[in-house]
């Protein structure tokens, strides 16, 4: 076990008391890695406080000390952001996890960052109201994560990413100064929107404790249904219709290719929703008040493409049931691990350019290796497309090299589209050395000079986005 220094040990244990410290052998292995398939590295030590001040006062130790600190959340991210750094102490906000308020008139949440995303949806629905943001993690990420990420997920297309969410926000710098962001107003026009640097940051500018979030009326009906297209430009067209004929009533808009599909199916062992294979699935839900009148919208819709041939053939979940059913496809994701050697990509492109993109790496990809597996699913109301590569089908490669190897591809086709390396899971360590691809000289440089700025001894997530110039 590495030796901390006693005036430094001494200092922690003072912020966080014996039961918010954890050294050695007591870290618990889960703090070592995110589900990134970084190599584990254990901390130096394991802080857990339970209120702002506490996380106020281990910054203030680290900074006085030169410790670096790795925030933690819920440990659900794909880029490695969590993963501790060499000699650096973990910092996890799990212990401060309450709902602290819930406002259904003003439409407002306050919440602990490290409560559950699950949590403040519960927490909302129990008042009448939505939180706007949903994802597969749901149940283990948690909202500091969410923020610190941007995290998006299935609702983006009707609500917007958690920074949309976002009215106010606590954050802990890196010398234990404490910004109150927490104000409940809409309108704000008071010079620079300060909360707007911490959310995406990943946690290298400040450690985000508190968070205000907006809320949404809560619909009170729901129709799903899934739908065979020919390609994503009748997709597109598909949502188009969509949300023409119930404006701001298109909750999600999911993307499946039908290899997508094939693995889910024989996954979850469930039957095929559809007779025959097609191309592309699309999987929408419609949220409203008057249940009948969703199907109904729905039906007209996709009875009209139908007839024209834009959609090849449609169910209509009949319950609830059925509707879980039907998401428990999509979000099989979920499973990538147990039964693949994912390499997954997190791409955004322009929305016309979505469907051809995906043909492109996967032809290019197929070039290269013959046979290979990749996986295609995607957030099209939004332009997300997630590809995940199953490094196992690339000719014996071992996982860090056929990683490099298929990365160096798609994501120079990324930068030829004029796309995102990161549409939502961030950039962490993974995708780093790419970052060039989606931000120009004169970004990073700015990007670099922000972090000087709020965190001028790189002691906040070091190693993490990008490097010191």
């Amino acid at each position: 076990m590495p030796v901390l220094n006693p005036e430094f040990l001494a200092a922690l244990t003072d912020a966080v008391g014996p039961e918010g410290l954890s050294l050695g052998n007591a870290i618990p292995e889960r703090h070592h890695a995110d589900w990134s398939g970084t190599p584990p590295q254990a901390p130096l030590a394991l802080l857990r406080p339970a209120s702002t001040a506490q996380v106020s006062a281990v910054l203030r130790a680290c900074h006085a000390h030169r410790v670096p600190v790795v925030p933690q959340g819920g440990l659900t991210g794909l880029a490695g952001a969590a993963v501790p750094s060499a000699g650096a102490v973990a910092l996890s906000l799990d212990r401060m996890n309450a709902i602290e308020a819930v406002h259904a008139d003003a439409r407002t949440l306050t919440v602990q960052a490290g409560a559950t995303l699950q949590a403040a949806q519960e927490a909302a629905q129990e008042a009448g109201c939505l939180l706007g943001v949903d994802l597969g993690a749901r149940g283990s990420c948690q909202i500091g994560g969410t923020l610190s990420t941007n995290a998006g997920g299935n609702g983006v297309v009707q609500f917007g990413m958690m920074r949309e969410q976002t009215l106010g926000l606590e954050v802990v710098l890196a010398d234990g100064t404490v910004l109150d962001m927490m104000r409940p107003l809409v309108k704000n026009n008071t010079g620079y929107d300060l909360k707007q640097h911490f959310i995406g940051a990943e946690g290298t500018l400040g450690v985000i404790t508190r968070a205000l979030l907006r809320l949404h009326p809560a619909p009170r009906a729901r129709a799903t249904a899934l739908a065979a297209v020919a390609d994503c430009d009748s997709a597109l067209r598909l949502l188009r219709r969509l949300q023409t004929h119930c404006p701001g009533g298109v909750a999600a808009f999911e993307l499946m290719w039908q290899d997508f599909l094939d693995h889910a199916l024989r996954w979850t062992r469930t039957p095929a929703p559809l007779a025959q294979s097609h191309p592309l699935l699309v999987l929408t839900d419609l949220s409203g008040n008057d249940e009948p009148a969703l199907t109904e919208a729905l039906e007209a819709v996709l009875g009209q493409a139908l007839e024209e041939g834009l959609v090849r053939d449609a169910v209509i979940a009949q319950s609830r049931a059925q509707a879980a059913s039907l998401w428990r496809l999509r979000e099989v994701t979920a499973e990538f691990p147990t039964h693949l050697a994912p390499i997954n990509f997190d791409i955004s492109l322009p929305l016309d350019q979505l469907g051809r993109f995906a043909d492109r790496c996967v032809d290019a990809l197929s070039e290269r290796w013959p046979g290979q597996r990749s996986l295609r699913f995607g957030h099209l109301g939004d332009g997300n497309l997630h590809l995940s590569t199953d490094a196992r089908s690339l000719g014996g490669l071992g996982f860090d090299e056929a990683e490099q190897a298929v990365e160096a591809i798609v994501y120079a086709l990324v930068a030829q589209a004029g796309g995102s390396i990161s549409a939502e899971h961030g950039i962490g360590l993974h995708k780093k050395p790419f970052l060039h691809a989606s931000r120009s000289p004169a970004e990073l440089a700015v990007m670099r000079a922000i972090k000087q700025a709020l965190d001028p001894l790189h002691l906040l997530n070091p190693g993490k986005v990008f490097d010191p110039a």
